[in-house]
């Protein structure tokens, strides 16, 4: 049985990039798996009276179609000399050139079709690396990049049936800093369990959402990994081969210690900074890893106040940092919901993937002088806001003197993610991990320390005429 198309925030990108006048080819970059190759394909069967799709891995032949130069014309030309049937229609088709990573060479025509004008053209490529260098070098000003990520939880969600008014409804606990009741937050966490087990990627998530079990779901992530180690070998050459996969394998080991700055000397013996900084910048360039930098003092702005030498490294998706874990581990998280099996790291893991799909810079902080640790950093209208992830519960040390400190003059509140409820208290807002994928709007549209006094309702009336979370409860 097929597994029906899971819809994406990305349709909404491709639409509004097709009713652009002056709309520049599309390149889109992401990990493997994420779901360029099926959405693309969704909006153009919806979008436009004729597509053409060119798969350089599974159609290698077609690398020859820039034989005779990089003009439309020639391109067209070749094209339909090894392919008669292709038909091109001006204004009305769609050149889709995939797996770009195979055939980086094609980037060169993006110019070309832009000046031209007859046919739109969306390229996209997975594990892309040092190739995208060359690809901007060729076509600066004349594309435009998108960068896929797999599913978030609100998209997630959304694929089990959750509508704009549950959304809706959900924000407006976080706005009027009103707690869930006790059947609503058990229904939220259990369902972003789900998510953080199973991960966002759509062809796993279809396959739980078609079973309505997690049947198959760690065999497919632990084949999505052994994809990436593939085309690290496929894709990179010389050392930098094994040095990316040694960096990679020690990713889901180094979040599991209490120091979960990622230590380049723990790689390989006499690894060095300046022989791996390519390799972590090819992992966080294909989509495969969040890069998170220690701030070299917390103030705003927040863009390159950071030390390049000093960071964290997270799975750019969280269910295959969860496939990663012993089978010990696996077995506690998946028989009883245990997310702190890794001493915290897989709850950063989740917070930074949450926003890092926000587009938020991810950044931490440690003071040499102190104890004082912050996890990640946000910005709102005014403020610099702390983000502390708390694997349980507890003080929030380090938090409390951000906020109350003089020192630090762009923080005025802070935020405590956790396992537990909305709360406010001492200008720390508490808030749960499954509310994180609203967090950009929230720091948009509200101020803590301004807000209005909260009012009672609950989202239940809503709720109870969802079949999926009236299932849950």
């Amino acid at each position: 049985m097929d597994i029906p198309y899971i819809p994406r925030k990305f349709d909404r990108y491709l639409a509004e990039w097709k009713a652009d006048e002056n709309r520049n080819p599309l390149l889109v970059k992401g990990a493997r798996q994420v779901g360029k190759t099926e959405s693309i394909r969704h909006f153009a069967r919806q979008s436009y009276e004729n597509v053409i799709e060119i798969n350089f891995v599974d159609t290698p032949e077609f690398k020859s179609i820039i034989r005779d130069g990089y003009k439309p014309d020639s391109i067209i030309g070749q094209m339909s000399l090894i392919d008669p049937s292709l038909r091109f229609i001006p204004g009305r088709t769609l050149l889709f050139f995939d797996e770009i990573q195979e055939f980086p060479d094609i980037a060169t025509s993006f110019k070309f079709f832009k000046q031209d004008g007859r046919y739109d053209v969306i390229a996209s490529g997975s594990l892309l690396g040092i190739h995208y260098k060359r690809i901007s070098s060729v076509s600066v000003g004349y594309k435009t990049d998108h960068t896929l990520r797999s599913l978030d939880f609100e998209e997630f969600m959304r694929a089990r049936g959750y509508g704009d008014s549950f959304f809706e409804d959900v924000f407006s606990h976080m706005r009027d800093i009103q707690p869930f009741n006790e059947l609503e937050h058990s229904v939220l966490s259990r369902r972003f369990l789900d998510f953080c087990v199973l991960g966002g990627m759509p062809r796993i998530v279809g396959e739980f959402l078609r079973r309505g079990t997690f049947e198959k779901s760690l065999e497919l992530q632990r084949e999505i990994l052994d994809g990436y180690r593939d085309d690290v070998r496929k894709y990179v050459e010389g050392m930098d081969q094994t040095r990316i996969l040694n960096v990679f394998d020690h990713i889901a080991p180094q979040l599991a210690q209490e120091n979960k700055k990622f230590q380049i000397s723990k790689v390989a013996s006499g690894a060095r900074m300046k022989d791996y900084r390519g390799c972590i910048e090819w992992l966080r360039d294909a989509g495969v890893v969040n890069v998170c930098h220690a701030m070299s003092f917390p103030e705003l702005p927040i863009k390159g106040r950071y030390d390049e030498s000093r960071f964290k490294l997270y799975m750019a998706d969280t269910g295959l940092l969860v496939a990663q874990l012993e089978d010990e581990a696996q077995k506690d998280l998946r028989a009883n919901g245990n997310l702190g099996v890794y001493g915290g790291g897989l709850y950063e893991n989740i917070v930074g993937e949450a926003l890092a799909k926000l587009g938020c810079e991810l950044v931490y902080y440690k003071r040499e002088d102190s104890t004082l640790e912050m996890d990640f950093f946000v910005r709102s209208r005014d403020d610099l806001v702390p983000v502390e992830v708390k694997a349980k519960g507890g003080r929030s040390q380090s938090l409390r003197t951000l906020v109350k400190s003089d020192h630090y003059g762009n923080i005025r509140w802070g935020m405590k993610l956790h396992g537990g409820n909305i709360g406010w208290s001492n200008r720390v807002l508490s808030m749960p991990y499954y509310v994180t994928f609203l967090l950009k709007r929230f720091l948009s549209e509200c101020d803590p320390l301004g807000r209005a006094p909260a009012r009672p309702q609950s989202f239940m009336t809503a709720a109870l005429r969802d079949p999926w979370l009236g299932d849950g409860l």
